[in-house]
């Protein structure tokens, strides 16, 4: 089980990045666009840079759901590889069964 210090410093990043997404997607059209003088687009990337860095989709770590482990977790299940098997393995995880051959 990982630190609930980490646990919760990621859910605090997820957040924030909800919280600043439609502001930064604007703010960065207005920075790439051709049209606008390069004054507008000089302010917008001020604004943009006032923006919380923990606010950027690229420090969001993917973590497990279960135990909070930051490695080796499937996208699909939100599950980290020990705890999928475990979880599979005794049927909670629907659609999945153990193969055998």
């Amino acid at each position: 089980m990982s630190k609930l210090s980490i646990i919760e410093r990621n859910k605090k990043r997820i957040r924030l990045h909800k919280k600043y997404k439609t502001k930064h997607d604007k703010l960065l059209s207005i920075a790439k666009n051709k049209n606008l003088s390069v004054d507008e687009q000089f302010q917008a990337r001020l604004k943009l840079s006032a923006i919380p860095r923990n606010a950027s989709k690229v420090r969001i770590r993917n973590r497990c759901l279960v135990t909070g482990r930051g490695r080796g977790v499937y996208r699909k299940f939100k599950l980290s590889r020990i705890a999928f098997r475990e979880l599979s393995a005794i049927g909670h995880v629907p659609g999945v069964t153990k193969s055998s051959w």
